[in-house]
């Protein structure tokens, strides 16, 4: 098994997409393996550090996504999206995410995502709001069911981090996803810099985008580990059947 390593590596081969993730929270909160074990493709298992694996609730901007090296998308390329992740890893040493949903303000996105790469994409209408060092994040899901899951998240962003935490880079140092598409798990590797992170805090949070995505109860506890990044830019490179 390979080791878990926060040091990106360069993509191999064509890009499929490229985009940028901005203004984005990183909310975490530690489980029981076994607690996300049912909920991952098949082929994958629980990343673990130190005995624990990770349930995010992340929501940013994302911004000037396009295919290949093409240019942006208009209108289509830039839009709001919250997702719920969990921590993976394969046989063959990869380490990524599994996305259990990804809540966008864009149907035709939503739709194209599932159709393209499986993933659980929907559509909901979103916002997000910045007062100085206040971001607020609000989510209502559209489609599919359940509507109207979603929430409220206002986080208060302070010093950067100079020197990231073991957790801290468990959790943003991932350079891929495995998702499961016509009966096979694929690897859809990806890549970015490291995250400039800061420190940051949960002033409030009602959400029911968890416990839709089959873990509830999750976030009635305080999270584990919150930190905010200005942003980067990404790209993914070609599937990889595993």
């Amino acid at each position: 098994m390979t080791p878990f390593d926060p040091i990106p590596r360069p993509l191999v081969g064509p890009r499929i997409m490229r985009q940028d993730w901005l203004s984005i929270s990183f909310v975490h909160w530690a489980v029981d393996p076994a607690l996300v074990a049912p909920l991952l493709p098949r082929g994958v298992r629980p990343d673990v550090l130190d005995g624990v694996t990770y349930v995010g609730l992340i929501p940013f901007q994302m911004s000037d996504a396009g295919f290949g090296r093409g240019p942006a998308v208009p209108y289509l390329g830039r839009f709001a999206e919250t997702n719920v992740r969990l921590y993976s890893v394969d046989d063959e040493g990869h380490h990524g995410v599994v996305f259990r949903s990804l809540e966008t303000s864009r149907l035709v996105a939503a739709l194209g995502a599932r159709l393209a790469f499986a993933t659980p994409y929907t559509w909901a209408r979103m916002r997000i709001a910045r007062d100085g060092d206040v971001l607020t994040y609000t989510t209502r899901r559209r489609w599919p069911s359940p509507r109207g899951a979603g929430g409220t998240m206002r986080i208060r962003v302070g010093a950067p981090v100079v020197e990231p935490s073991a957790v801290e880079q468990f959790v943003t140092a991932r350079f891929g996803l495995h998702t499961r598409w016509c009966g096979q798990t694929l690897w859809i590797p990806n890549h970015h810099e490291p995250w400039p992170l800061c420190t940051a805090i949960v002033e409030h949070l009602d959400d029911t985008l968890v416990a839709a995505a089959g873990l509830p109860g999750v976030v009635a506890a305080e999270p584990t580990s919150v930190v905010f990044s200005e942003g980067v830019r990404t790209a993914f490179g070609l599937p990889q059947r595993i």
